[in-house]
């Protein structure tokens, strides 16, 4: 950070004092660049209902950093510099309320937007005193004695805004774009007949760049958040998160059942994958799809299915545990492979084969990676979550008995971010 150099016996100019000011306002700049980045941060200015409960929402103090330039406007003798860009903050002192009007047509509902962007401007006027050299021992009042006042106060504040969207039926009311050069901070929802706002109508905005977490919470590496899927669902990708990282399992597959002197083979365990993935945008949504475990076999000629993919996107996938080709109706006692795979992430393991059936036996269930085999037994038992391959059927203490097949487990789908 640059430094004013004044000398003894030297008259300090204005110009020493407004460049120390500035100097220290680029570093703390740079600063929080290196810290927060290019993009807006909100700290604070959470929004709740007011109290008592009306129809207005009060939005907190609180400070927003987004990126600017050095001074738009000369700094008192100090030039403008428009071109140099800054990352600055302003600050809301105080709190801030906006009345929400419900609709007027019954079955409607307006979507509100607070948005909120940085704002400068020079205020607190004064009119200062003057040096007349002329004349020492005339005082001037304001510049050339004008008595003018002029601003003492270069303020960097945080402006908030209420913008309402057009009514529609409720259920599609549609929530007003952002404005350029501001940025999103909550969405409210207000119904025709509405009296009170309620806190579960306050919702962060998409793109809100609120500071989730303070420094002494952060910890090395994921798992502030976490998500599971244990069926196909939608991955939203949180405010203020950019990149995640993905573990995956496929489905397990399921086993024939047994013939009368001849047990089943174990099913395979399905793939595993695990994946970092940034670049990613607030609101984002991402497909997440869970591989079902295999069916089973049952007697009378019902075949088992192979298990299903887990899938993050177009990102990474797992692929299920398959069957064996060679294994039929009429001689299951092949066991399962090849096993499920990963594929795409940064880590990809695949699963374990089931065994053969042997004696009166069924075979043993493969695993997926970080899952367990599953023991054989009489009849075929269900593969162990996540992944895992059903074991297989065996033949009775005769070695002459039929028994019914197992189904593989399901897939899993793990976010962290």
């Amino acid at each position: 950070m640059d430094r004013i150099m004044v000398y003894p016996g030297g008259i300090p100019l204005d110009t020493d004092m407004l460049a120390t000011n500035r100097n220290a306002m680029v570093a703390l700049g740079y600063l929080a660049q290196m810290v927060l980045g290019n993009n807006p941060v909100v700290d604070g200015l959470t929004c709740a209902p007011s109290v008592p409960s009306s129809m207005s929402i009060t939005v907190s103090a609180g400070s927003l950093t987004q990126m600017s330039v050095v001074d738009v406007a000369p700094y008192g003798s100090l030039p403008a510099d428009a071109s140099t860009p800054l990352v600055k903050m302003g600050i809301a002192s105080g709190p801030a309320q906006f009345m929400l009007p419900a609709p007027t047509a019954p079955g409607q509902s307006i979507a509100y937007l607070i948005e909120a962007t940085l704002q400068e401007s020079d205020s607190n006027p004064v009119v200062l005193p003057y040096y007349n050299a002329a004349n020492p021992s005339q005082p001037y009042s304001g510049p050339a004695n004008s008595g003018q006042p002029q601003a003492t106060r270069r303020s960097q504040q945080v402006q908030l805004q209420l913008k309402p969207g057009i009514p529609a039926a409720s259920g599609s009311q549609v929530v007003p774009t952002t404005d350029a050069g501001w940025v999103p901070l909550y969405t409210i929802s207000v119904s025709y007949g509405q009296s009170t706002i309620e806190l579960s109508s306050i919702v962060p905005a998409v793109g809100s760049p609120a500071q989730l977490w303070k420094l002494p919470m952060l910890r090395p590496g994921f798992g502030s958040g976490v998500q599971s899927f244990a069926s196909s669902g939608t991955f939203v990708v949180p405010n203020g998160v950019s990149q995640v990282e993905v573990e995956l399992w496929g489905g397990g597959s399921g086993t024939f059942a047994s013939s009368s002197g001849a047990p089943s083979g174990g099913g395979s365990g399905g793939g595993y994958a695990k994946k970092r993935i940034a670049n990613l945008s607030p609101g984002q949504q991402i497909a997440v799809g869970i591989g079902a475990g295999g069916g089973a076999g049952a007697g009378g000629g019902s075949a088992p299915t192979a298990g299903g993919t887990s899938s993050f996107g177009t990102f990474v996938s797992a692929v299920g545990g398959s069957l064996n080709y060679l294994a039929t109706n009429a001689s299951p006692q092949n066991g399962a492979t090849p096993p499920g795979i990963g594929v795409g992430g940064d880590v990809n393991l695949s699963g374990s084969t089931g065994q053969a059936g042997s004696g009166s036996q069924g075979g043993m269930g493969g695993a997926a990676p970080m899952g367990g085999t599953q023991n054989s037994g009489t009849t075929g038992v269900n593969g162990l979550f996540p992944g895992g391959g059903a074991s297989g059927a065996g033949t009775g203490a005769t070695g002459s008995t039929p028994y019914a097949g197992a189904a593989g487990a399901g897939g899993f789908v793990v976010v962290r971010w």
